[in-house]
């Protein structure tokens, strides 16, 4: 079975983005895989209107991010996400952000998912588990490094 792909998460940097060098803050790389992961929690039916019934959403808990190459004012950014792992109350995201046709930037997120009402994790519904499965694909070979 092929996972079925999330859409690409498209951004254009802005002036209030940029930082005293000139290029991209670093900040802002996170606000954009940020968007990113939204717009995959959006599409595993985790989105506001699942969040206001149920009471549950997915909290980040680790990120690692790699920063490759600088980008400067408007260059527009494209987001590839992959789901990389999965359990019960986990999601394990891989995010790739292009410039250019370039990879400038790599997030790996670990996502746990919680009852706001209780204050713990609780297991996906049934239905996000099976969009969640749908979606999985071999990670990237930068996923699960250290810093060294």
């Amino acid at each position: 079975m092929t996972a079925s792909r999330l859409p690409v998460h498209e951004s254009q940097v802005s002036q209030e983005w940029i930082d005293y060098n000139g290029h991209m803050s670093e900040a802002y790389y996170v606000l954009v895989f940020g968007h990113a992961t939204d717009q995959t929690m959006d599409r595993l039916g985790m989105g506001p209107e699942h969040r206001a019934a149920q009471g549950c959403s997915l909290f980040t808990v680790e990120a690692h991010i790699r920063y490759l190459r600088e980008v400067g004012l408007d260059t527009s950014l494209t987001v590839r996400t992959r789901v990389v792992g999965q359990g019960p109350k986990k999601l394990h995201l891989a995010h790739e952000m292009h410039a250019d046709g370039e990879l400038i930037a790599t997030e790996e997120v670990m996502g746990l998912y919680v009852d706001q009402q209780a204050g713990g994790t609780v297991p996906f519904p049934d239905a996000i588990a099976e969009a969640i499965r749908a979606h999985l694909e071999p990670a990237p070979s930068w996923c699960g490094r250290r810093i060294g």
